[in-house]
């Protein structure tokens, strides 16, 4: 199988590209022509700025509260290496393999734009180190975000120069024994490059777009177990009424109705309880379920076109610009690495999908409760002797509860750091980690209202449920047998958390009727 190429440019990156590299997809990164001229440019402006022996921050001064500390051309070099070395003092867990490949193609991707003053070579090592697959050991805590994620990117940095340790998919091993087997020479860094390699949002940013790519699937999915919960407790499709949903033109409320009509469609459940059904509607967690799965389907939205600006910016300091005749430039000291856009989205993130666990978790109880569901308890075949699905559920609850916990938004809780320099901070790494749990969780919630509901529809046979229920409950099956007695369900439910994350579910609306994107309906809303 040949490679994909990608094109590393500064301005071109999006989120599935993202995901493809972190998962080491056979792809072949390689700078842009016209980035590695821009950041040759940018490159030539620090360089006059040495030999007028200006003053400017983090090239002739320290860092933080010691930037007011000049430093002599002779120590110039020696204060990158320290900075590197200095703050490479994260610890934990180590980060895991895709999310430190992501974060080093956005930090090539963020040099590649040509603001930061550093040289190709950087780049070029760190895309090396992508296509050989080799992976610096980073570890998970030691970032606020602001200014930058200065512990994660330092581990990336100090495997560029040689130490540290890297994993080359024999474990972790000293940097330079791995590099001098690939023939890679370690990176002597020159003024600035030590904080260009360090100073920026790519941590955070890394592992958001990863849980938001996760995400993705997660909310694609969800309408699915919705659907086939809707069956099992013979729901009406009537509140998906098209005509409801222009009434209230929210697009995520749109889709989601379109999507489940689409998965309802030709539904023999549905025609059993067509008329004379004394109830007139569903409960909210049935019939609202376009207003609140919509409701995340417009956060997602919306945090994917954070993420894209993010993959896309310059944000270490100070930011250097080129004029254009290419005679001079202007270095700028901001603060394009102040993570708060991204912290704030991320914790958005969290939000709506711990609301869609929510509403998932009412159905599974909808489902298993007798004096609900008009179904056997917790759909055993022998109730009291057998326990059924009563467990699933509490399994839910769990996960619901420490959600809730991990809801709270990281990017409210500012500290200062930096002898006060610092003194307002995202917590952009905190956010990000919280998302990456909350997606797990919302995956298996997910898959147990899947499970629990393919078994609930095993009571309505021959009774077929609605198209795209009926290829959800295949699925199922594929892994998991119907519960005919009890039996230890940890394999049953890891198995459909699987299928969750890898999308088997969340396609499944494909090729059913009319394009849900803008689809018609012929259920009037007045049916039940």
């Amino acid at each position: 199988m040949s490679e994909t190429p990608v094109v590393v440019d500064g301005r071109s990156l999006d989120l599935t590209t993202v995901g493809r590299v972190a998962r080491a997809e056979r792809v072949s990164p390689r700078l842009d022509d016209g980035a590695r001229r821009r950041m040759e440019a940018s490159r030539a402006v620090v360089d006059r700025a040495l030999e007028g022996n200006e003053r400017v921050y983090g090239i002739s001064t320290g860092f933080g509260r010691l930037a007011e500390v000049y430093i002599g051309e002779s120590r110039r070099q020696e204060l990158q290496l320290n900075l590197v070395r200095s703050h490479s003092s994260g610890f934990g867990r180590p980060l895991p393999r895709d999310e430190v490949r992501a974060m080093m193609l956005l930090r090539a991707n963020a040099l590649a734009r040509g603001n930061s003053g550093c040289r190709p070579l950087l780049v070029e090592r760190l895309l090396d180190f992508l296509r050989l697959g080799l992976t610096p050991v980073v570890p998970e805590v030691g970032s606020v975000g602001a200014s930058g994620d200065l512990a994660p990117l330092a581990h990336v940095a100090l495997c560029v120069i040689g130490e540290g340790r890297i994993d080359d998919g024999r474990g972790p091993r000293p940097t330079a024994e791995v590099l001098a087997e690939h023939a890679l020479d370690p990176v002597p860094l020159l003024e600035k490059e030590g904080l260009a390699l360090i100073n920026g949002t790519q941590a955070t940013t890394g592992l958001g777009a990863l849980s938001t790519l996760a995400a993705r699937i997660a909310v694609e999915t969800i309408e699915v177990a919705g659907a086939a919960s809707l069956e099992a407790l013979k729901g009406t499709p009537a509140p998906f009424f098209e005509g409801v949903h222009e009434a209230r033109p929210h697009p995520g409320q749109q889709r989601s109705a379109a999507r489940l009509r689409a998965l309802l469609d030709d539904s023999e459940i549905r025609e059993s309880h067509r008329f004379n059904d004394p109830r007139v509607h569903d409960a909210y967690s049935l019939r609202c379920m376009p207003q609140v799965h919509g409701a995340a389907r417009e956060v997602l939205g919306y945090v994917e076109r954070v993420l894209a600006v993010e993959c896309n910016a310059s944000t270490d300091n100070p930011l250097v610009f080129p004029d254009a005749e290419g005679e001079g430039g202007t270095i700028v000291s901001a603060g394009n690495f102040h993570a708060q856009v991204v912290a704030q989205a991320l914790d958005f993130m969290a939000i709506a999908l711990v609301d869609l666990a929510a509403i998932s978790e009412r159905r599974i109880e909808r489902l298993l409760n007798p004096d609900l569901s008009g179904l056997p308890a917790f759909l055993a075949r022998d109730p009291g002797v057998e326990s059924g699905f009563m467990i699933a559920q509490v399994a839910a609850v769990d996960l619901l509860g420490e959600m809730r916990v991990l809801a709270h938004p990281a990017s409210v809780d500012s500290v200062s750091t930096s002898a006060a320099k610092e003194d307002h901070v995202s917590m952009g790494m905190a956010a990000a980690r919280k998302l990456r749990r909350v997606v797990e969780c919302l995956e298996y919630v997910l898959a147990i209202e899947l499970m629990v509901a393919a078994q609930a529809l095993e009571f309505h046979r021959p009774l077929r449920p609605g198209a795209g229920v009926r290829r959800a409950v295949e699925a199922v099956r594929a892994r998991v047998p119907p519960l005919e007695g009890d039996r230890v369900l940890t394999d049953d439910i890891e198995r459909l958390r699987d299928a969750v994350r890898d999308g088997t579910f969340a396609s499944l609306h494909r090729g059913l009727g009319p394009d849900v994107e803008s689809p018609s309906s012929s259920e009037p809303a007045s049916d039940r």
